[in-house]
């Protein structure tokens, strides 16, 4: 399998095979467009040389331009990521519209794309997908031609792949192009596929009557495929590839499919034959052999097949036995008098508020006749009970004055403020600081500059009063260390870039032994320079820097820098950020150890004799 994962790859991807006669296709195309000038730009020229390496892509380019041209659109399948990649520059460099989709692309960038390709009328009319990604809540009805680039093992995945357009919505009819390298093991594959949806429509999709051991390939066969065809390509010197070779593609591709149907349907007919029970041979004899005779005898012992047995993944008595378990009852909650004032900790009532409210409420429990339970979780439940108790028994009823001032402290409280706006306000404060009001009056909804101003100052005051203050100054602490980190490594980069006059051509990064393998130093530089210029802490900026990537023209052809991903990106500067801290902190060490030197040196004081 390896050895037909490495043909395959050099077959299909056109970075790596490249073929010595590619000019008369770079000509070709060039005169199509119109750009056969002398003085065409040499990275279209290889633009052109990498993608018309392969024959199938040609055939992709024109097969797509011509449906297009009918008012068709296309949906593009193939297995490899990185010929997706090369497709996706020549779109680019053609000024062509398009979506991807892949099994890195996020969730939103595909729903996104999915509705733009949908639009009515939409400019995007190429639509490129891995044969594997998908799922659910993917509808291209608005396409009505398919196109495998290259087949898969499975036909079951080609299938899905083609239902793609098949959705409901769908008003025209779909056309699918397989697309065939001729004398190649690609021939073998789809006749492989062909042969399994056969077998699968013989036993009707139960596949009781198949030998899974015999659909497993030896590893014989495997090269005998790979083998296939290769004194034709060998042989073959015509390299062109011309306007007649490819109307004369379809024809050639359909009377190869009539053939093919033919055989595969003789060979299903005869598979059927074989599957009945009345043939003249005798099901008990084998190599010459007659076995029903030494059953007779005995010579022959019965193999039992095992037995089906259900594996239990759970213990039933021990399952019963907690599902009907009777736990102790739970201590019920106390009474509380109706029409209670609901006062939460966040809100920073006064203190004499609660302790008229609970006065309040030792006196309903009292009137009530509540008797306080014994709670067996708290130490000493006994003495607790007891204490309680005593409480409720000596408990008074609030007198006038004391009801008044209850009505007037329930007033002086942030009776506004809801647990939202609290929970809004600690995640401000998390994010810009304690200390940036203007920033979090900004993010508490619903509360003006003021009064958010107002509330700071009571928070931070009586913030020991609430319940969960250890978690909440946690969470705050936090967001506060990200904030001075950002700042430390915002001074970094700048005092980096401040050494260069042109950081873009002359920053150097002091690697030590963390240098790695994958990046270059030009990749590093870009990374680090571009980081400086839109800013370290902006929101999404490892995504920016990923579109930059992909548009900066010194890395037109470098596929590693354009294939990675924002959260690659992110480690890459973040071990970036590390070697220029190190090395800023050297410099600064040095200064010091100079400064240092300068002022401990001792002044030379010369005398002179006076005659």
């Amino acid at each position: 399998m390896g050895v037909y994962l490495l043909r395959m790859r050099d077959w299909k991807h056109p970075q790596v095979r490249v073929k010595a006669d590619f000019k008369s296709y770079v000509w070709r195309i060039l005169k199509a467009l119109k750009m056969h000038s002398p003085t065409t730009h040499i990275s279209v020229w290889y633009s052109l040389k990498v993608f018309a390496c392969v024959r199938a892509c040609v055939y992709l380019v024109e097969c797509s331009c011509a449906v297009y041209l009918q008012g068709s659109r296309v949906l593009i399948f193939s297995q490899m990521t990185r010929l997706l990649d090369i497709l996706e520059d020549y779109c680019m460099w053609r000024g062509y519209e398009y979506c991807r989709l892949d099994g890195q692309t996020p969730h939103e960038e595909r729903e996104e794309a999915i509705e733009a390709f949908n639009v009515p009328n939409s400019s995007r009319f190429i639509f490129m997908l891995s044969t594997r990604a998908g799922g659910l809540g993917i509808n291209l009805a608005s396409a009505d031609v398919v196109i495998l680039y290259d087949s898969d093992w499975n036909p079951q995945v080609d299938l899905q792949a083609m239902d793609r357009a098949h959705r409901i919505g769908q008003k025209k009819p779909v056309r699918v192009f397989r697309l065939i390298t001729d004398n190649t093991v690609e021939e073998r594959i789809v006749e492989r596929a062909e042969i399994k949806l056969r077998l699968d429509s013989i036993v009707i999709q139960q596949g009781r009557l198949i030998d899974q051991q015999s659909n497993k390939m030896a590893k014989e066969e495997m090269l005998q495929m790979i083998r296939h065809g290769a004194t034709h390509v060998f042989a073959s010197k015509e390299s062109e590839l011309t306007d007649e070779d490819i109307t004369t593609l379809l024809e050639r591709g359909e009377r190869k499919t009539a053939e093919m149907n033919e055989r595969l349907q003789k060979m299903g007919e005869s598979s059927l034959r074989n599957f009945r029970m009345d043939t003249e041979q005798s099901l008990y004899k084998f190599e010459g052999e007659d076995y029903r005779e030494k059953q007779k005898l005995g010579m022959v012992e019965w193999i039992e097949p095992p037995k089906r047995e259900r594996k239990a993944n759970y213990a039933v008595d021990a399952y019963f036995r907690e599902a009907l378990r009777v736990s102790e009852p739970k201590v019920p909650k106390a009474p509380r008098p109706p029409k209670q004032p609901n006062v939460q900790d966040f809100q920073f009532f006064p203190p004499r508020l609660f302790e008229l409210l609970e006065k309040e409420i030792l006196y309903y429990r009292k009137t009530i006749g509540y008797k306080v339970p014994r709670n067996p979780d708290i130490p000493n439940p006994a003495v607790a009970q007891r204490e309680e108790q005593k409480k409720i028994d000596g408990a008074e009823p609030l007198t006038p004055e004391e009801t008044e001032e209850k009505e007037k402290l329930l007033t002086q409280g942030f009776t506004n403020w809801t647990k939202r706006d609290f929970n809004q306000f600690i995640k401000a404060n998390e994010k810009y600081g304690r200390d940036d009001i203007d920033n979090i009056a900004r993010e508490v909804e619903g509360k003006s500059p003021e009064e958010v101003m107002e509330y700071s100052a009571v928070f931070w005051e009586r913030c020991n009063e609430l319940q969960d203050i250890e978690k909440i100054m946690a969470q705050i602490e936090r967001g506060e260390a990200r904030i001075q980190r950002r700042i430390s490594i915002k001074k970094a980069l700048d005092a980096k870039i401040a050494r260069y006059k042109a950081p873009f051509h002359q920053l150097r990064i002091q690697y030590g032994t963390s240098k790695g393998k994958n990046y270059t130093e030009e990749e590093d530089r870009f990374l680090i320079c571009m980081l400086h210029k839109m800013g370290f802490d902006r929101e999404n900026v490892y995504e920016e820097l990923r579109q930059c990537v992909r548009n900066a023209p010194q890395f037109r052809f470098d596929w590693f820098i354009k294939s990675r991903t924002a959260m690659e990106f992110q480690r890459r500067c973040n071990t970036l950020i590390s070697l220029i801290e190190k090395e800023n902190m050297e410099i600064e060490e040095r200064e010091r150890a100079e400064k240092k030197k300068r002022a401990t040196k001792t002044p030379m004081v010369k005398f002179s004799a006076f005659s």
